[in-house]
């Protein structure tokens, strides 16, 4: 099979080994076949909504992408967003000069960016689909819909199946969800059509007003908001406004009181301008290990 490749250059700290073990240790891509050297994946191009494998390893300085159709500058742009290298990151380190806790995250794991999915319909879909169940039964069911309403795609020699883009669960049922989810995903479907959920117009917006439009929408809390904005659409500066797990580890981090409210957890990421999302990411990838010691 032709392949077609290109290059990404990091600017700022980025390390693409962190970036891979990350993958396999985040219960939704755990499954993913890892050589530990590629990150292979298939997912339906946001430019186009057609199906494209892409392999992804290190190189100094950044990453090489090869791809099972030419990329044109959309089909770049999403991968480089999908590792978030479309951010100059040079700014990130400072922060942790700053903030001591930060900084041992960042000197524990150099170069370890946010790690987003394939698109912001994805992880929308990913948000309604996880939405009390575990993460482990969550991505099974979000396998088997990819694999019923999915195209297949061949990577590297291996197959993968890529979820499915809007315009074919704008009227899908037997998705395997409850009639609510389903018709929520349906819902979703229409925003991304509509140019709603869509990396290019979330990141125009500011993030506070990204995420009330987000949350404007059925079936999205402002925890799913957050997950859309920061992991789906890349905004590198949003603050989830309600995440529990995440206020937990901040707690144990900085030794915040047990009843410390939403607005004391603002004030903190106040200081983590203008890469909020990028800090929220660190602290949120321990609970997945991969900021343990090897």
């Amino acid at each position: 099979m032709t392949t077609h490749g290109f290059t990404l250059t990091a600017e700022g700290p980025f390390d693409f080994g962190a970036s891979l073990r990350f993958v396999e240790d985040w219960p939704a891509t755990s499954t993913l076949p890892s050589d530990g050297r590629a990150l292979r994946f298939a997912y339906c191009a946001e430019s186009d909504w057609l199906p494209i494998g892409v392999s992804v390893t290190g190189r100094p300085g950044g990453v090489a992408v090869a791809t099972t159709r030419a990329p044109g500058p959309g089909i770049r742009g999403e991968v480089a967003r999908i590792l978030s290298l479309d951010v100059d990151g040079g700014g990130f380190a400072k922060l942790g000069e700053a903030d001591e806790v930060l900084g041992d995250l960042q000197r524990h794991r150099p170069g370890l960016r946010p790690v987003c999915f394939w698109s912001p319909w994805e992880a929308a879909c990913w948000a309604v689909i996880v939405q009390r169940s575990s993460m482990l039964i969550a991505s099974r069911v979000k396998q088997r819909i990819a694999e019923r309403f999915g195209a297949r795609v061949t990577v590297d020699g291996h197959t993968f199946t890529a979820f499915p883009p809007p315009v074919s669960l704008l009227d899908a049922d037997g998705l395997g969800l409850p009639a609510q989810k389903e018709e929520w995903v349906r819902g979703l479907a229409r925003a991304a059509l509509d140019g709603v959920l869509t990396t290019e117009h979330l990141r125009s917006l500011a993030p506070e007003e990204a995420l009330a439009e987000l949350r404007a929408l059925a079936g999205v809390g402002p925890f799913s908001a957050g997950l859309i904005l920061i992991r789906g659409a890349g905004a590198p500066d949003a603050f989830p406004g309600d995440e529990p797990r995440l206020f937990a580890i901040l707690r144990e981090a900085y030794g915040m009181a047990e009843d410390a409210p939403p607005s004391a957890y603002r004030r903190l990421a106040e200081s983590w301008r203008p890469y909020r999302s990028w800090a929220s990411f660190l602290f949120r990838a321990t609970s997945y290990g991969v900021t343990e010691a090897e």
